[in-house]
């Protein structure tokens, strides 16, 4: 029988969305207490999971109110958590349960990691880890170590930067035992980063160093075959920062458009820097696609229906950085904010060259960018718009790879991206309105499924651009693509932030991850996609293209996991009994093992214990069987997941971020032990034996 889970009550309860108030600030300017942008009357796809309470689970309830009023007021309430600041899950004293054995789908025999509150990245047993890079580690040739009383723009601009997000690990032939690890930098927190920091007054050194701390960052690590530990190659020829005063291109369709021109650049086709990298993903020609997100909070003095449809705010920023750089001010640059909000290519065998933003990918808060291929090798490119409410998009070039390594097929692939149609995904339940009454209650034929379209936004070609949304341009269409979904009826999701085809079976997976605001007050109510009023867990779609073709307008879709509690009955696990899976909150990135397996990184998960990372098989008897492999310090979400046949990485990010947390008063130690910083860093996970990871 499932032993009872015990909810402790932390400090990112307290917030929308699991988040701390710290990471609600510096991450997404605090956009869960702002009205959602989205104001349009689309259908709202959500409710229909949540009734059914058992007694037990308002008792358990109940519980958590107690153990919330016996927790006080301090900086968090972990229990009995770990000194160390690595752990196996036999040495943490916090485990409540271990769902899971040994036994599981090839890629995840492993013993689960019970849910737990240590201040510690906690592994399975059996394996090993390391930390690959903090941050502040000296990259570039001429970089001086870090040292957090002595931070400068100029040592932050040669360092890896702040809150690693997403990961990528791209080979490098001739270089036996090393590959480059590409990250992203999404935001700061400059509480944590600085001692004595006022927020109110910052001065132009810490903001230039926040400017140097953003971006991405590409260094070589290299593997030590005898220990399994993987480590940063300082000052390799192939490292390289990009920073938020880093030069790019902006290319498609919309470049130099007289939206996108400023007194800066007249031309409309060069921005400085990249903002809140969050997700992204790789491509078949050997580059990293990066996300820009949450990029509304860096700007201020917005007064536009345009700027109050992204969020951006109409007072100072949280950070000031206005007062520094007039672009950052919208009522001086009004088009400076319409350079942000796109997706990123970065090719990292190149560190001279001049990353580029897509226009044609469309303009939102990209969550990430997943590429797969069509029959005929034209790029197909996933990427959901992270805001309650919000859409999810789709990208078919009209252009071929070409395959090889010289610098014209090279330069040939750096385009594909900027010709081809965008559209935006409209879903339909298959049941009777009348069914999906936003209780929990299933409809009648027991699942929560139906039919989708891709509907065009925009074809770009060679020669131009044509809108397919009636009273909008091209150009329009590519700057202010949340305004196309409006028009076009596109459907409000949950948060869609990462979507990823599975390379097995071409299935595409969608992580929700949550909405605390469905259904209540005025806000749209259940539909049959988005399955629970004031949806505080999230859930997971899978989607299949019609024929498994890529580039088809028609999907068919249904819902493959509803998080949550496994003992709530609102929760679902593609079907497979809920026994013995682990309990999961807030999917947020996914990735695929060698296997076909999904693994979910969490944030902000609202079950009371700290974020972790997960596996669940997705196909077969064991289909549905979700296992957790590890879980993350206080404070701190799991991000950029990497499962490769010998080696799971993750990006620990923005650990002790904590409500009231600060320099002088760390709410976690991790990595480095009490004294020292806390800094967000890369882990590497291997098998003890050197055998494949969860075989």
């Amino acid at each position: 029988m499932r032993m009872q889970l015990p909810l402790i009550r932390t400090s990112n309860e307290s917030h929308p969305g699991g988040r701390s108030a710290l990471t609600c600030r510096f991450r997404c300017g605090n956009a869960c207490f702002h009205e959602a942008p989205n104001t349009s009357a689309n259908p709202y796809v959500g409710d229909v999971i949540a009734g059914a309470l058992s007694r037990r689970s308002i008792m358990r309830a109940a519980a958590v109110v107690t153990v919330a009023g016996a927790a006080g007021a301090g900086l968090a309430s972990p229990v009995a958590a770990s000194e160390n600041s690595t752990t196996n899950s036999t040495t943490n004293s916090t485990t409540t349960r271990k769902p899971g054995t040994s036994k599981g789908a090839r890629g995840l025999r492993f013993t689960a990691v019970a849910p737990n509150t240590a201040d510690a990245v906690t592994v399975p047993d059996g394996y090993r880890q390391n930390v690959v890079i903090r941050w502040g580690e000296p990259i570039l040739r001429g970089a001086p170590a870090f040292d957090p009383e002595k931070q400068t723009a100029a040592a932050q601009a040669g360092q890896f930067g702040y809150n690693n997000d997403f990961l990528a690990l791209l080979p490098l032939p001739g270089e036996r035992n090393k590959q480059i690890l590409v990250a992203n930098h999404e935001y700061t927190d400059e509480v944590l980063m600085f001692r004595g920091y006022d927020a109110a007054n910052p001065t132009r050194e810490q903001v230039e160093i926040a400017w140097a701390a953003h971006g991405l960052s590409a260094v070589v690590v290299e593997e030590d075959r005898r220990s399994g530990k993987l480590s940063a190659v300082s000052r390799h020829p192939l490292n390289r920062r990009v920073t938020a005063t880093s030069e790019f291109r902006l290319t498609g369709p919309a470049a130099g458009s007289d939206l996108l021109k400023t007194s800066a650049d007249p031309t409309g086709t060069k921005v400085l820097g990249t903002l809140n990298n969050c997700s992204g993903g790789t491509t078949p020609w050997g580059t990293t696609l990066h996300g820009e997100e949450n990029f509304n909070q860096y700007f201020a003095g917005a007064s536009r229906a345009t700027d109050k449809r992204y969020g951006i705010g109409t007072a100072a920023s949280e950070r000031k950085w206005e007062r520094f750089d007039k672009r950052f001010d919208v009522a001086q640059e009004p088009n400076e904010v319409h350079r942000f909000g796109y997706v990123v290519e970065l090719d990292p065998y190149d560190p001279a060259s001049t990353p580029r933003k897509h226009t044609a990918l469309g303009r939102f808060k990209h969550e990430g960018a997943t590429v797969r291929l069509t029959d005929d090798g034209r790029p197909v490119v996933y990427t959901g718009d992270d805001e309650r409410f919000d859409y999810f998009y789709k990208f078919v070039g009209s252009k071929r790879m070409k395959k090889g390594s010289s610098r014209s097929v090279r330069e040939h692939n750096l385009s594909l991206l900027d010709e081809g149609t965008l559209y935006v995904a409209k879903l339909t339940g298959d049941s009777p309105a009348i069914e999906i009454d936003g209780t929990g209650k299933l409809p009648a034929d027991g699942e929560f499924d139906g039919s989708g379209e891709w509907i065009p936004l925009a074809t770009a070609t060679a020669d131009g651009a044509v809108s397919h949304v009636e009273g909008m341009t091209a150009d329009e269409v590519f700057v202010f693509t949340r305004l196309a979904g409006d028009k076009v009826g596109a459907t409000k999701m949950d948060r869609p932030e990462d979507i990823e085809p599975n390379p097995h079976s071409g299935k595409v997976y969608v992580a929700l991850t949550n909405n605390t605001n469905r259904g209540v007050g005025t806000n749209a109510p259940a539909d049959e996609a988005n399955p629970r009023n004031a949806n505080k867990h999230g859930h997971i779609l899978e989607l299949t293209e019609r024929r498994n073709r890529a580039e088809s307008t028609k999907f068919a879709w249904t819902l493959f996991l509803v998080a949550g509690d496994p003992d709530d009955p609102a929760t679902y696990f593609a079907g497979f009994p809920k026994d013995d899976v682990s309990p999961i909150s807030c999917p947020d990135n996914v990735a695929f093992d060698p296997y076909g397996n999904l693994w979910i990184s969490t944030d902000g998960a609202q079950l009371g214990y700290h974020d972790g990372l997960f596996g669940v098989a997705t196909k077969g008897v064991r289909r549905g069987e979700l296992k957790q492999f590890l879980t993350m310090p206080i404070g701190a979400e799991t991000c950029g997941p990497i499962v490769q046949d010998r080696r799971v990485l993750v990006a620990v990010q923005h650990p002790g971020e904590i409500s009231g947390a600060s320099v002088e008063k760390p709410a976690s130690t991790w990595p480095d032990g009490p004294g020292r910083i806390v800094r967000p860093s890369v882990v590497a996970v291997w098998r003890a034996d050197g055998d494949d990871i969860g075989v």
